[in-house]
C-alpha cells in the first residue's frame, strides 16, 4: 500500500497541474485530492508486499508438499496393481465414510 509520503506527493503533484486560476484553491483541493485518494485506495483489496510475498513462500511450500503427495500416490498405485485394489474398494457400493469406523 502506499505510503503517506507517497500519497501527499501524488495529491501534489494533482493539484499543481491544475490551471492556474485553480490554484488559489489550492490547500482544499489538496486536501479533497488526499480524501479521494485515500478512499479510492482503501476500497481497493491490497497488501502489503510482505503479506504477499508470505503468501508466496505459504503456496510454494503447498506446491512442494502436493508434488510429493503426487509421487507417493502414483508410486502406490504402482505398488497395488495400477490401482486395483483402491478401484474394488471404491466398486464396492459402500463409499470410504462409510468403511471407516466412527465416521459418520
Amino acid at each position: 500500500m502506499l505510503v503517506p509520503k507517497q500519497l501527499d506527493d501524488l495529491a501534489q503533484r494533482l493539484s499543481d497541474s491544475l490551471p492556474k486560476g485553480l490554484q488559489a484553491l489550492q490547500e482544499d483541493i489538496d486536501h479533497n485530492l488526499r480524501a479521494s485518494l485515500e478512499g479510492g485506495l482503501a476500497k481497493l483489496d491490497l497488501v502489503t508486499r510482505e503479506e504477499f510475498d508470505v503468501q508466496t513462500a505459504v503456496l510454494a511450500r503447498t506446491r512442494e508438499k502436493l508434488e510429493r503427495l503426487e509421487a507417493l500416490v502414483a508410486e502406490l498405485e504402482q505398488g497395488s496393481g495400477s490401482g486395483e485394489g483402491l478401484q474394488q474398494e471404491s466398486t464396492s457400493g459402500e463409499s470410504p465414510s462409510e468403511s471407516v469406523p466412527g465416521s459418520a
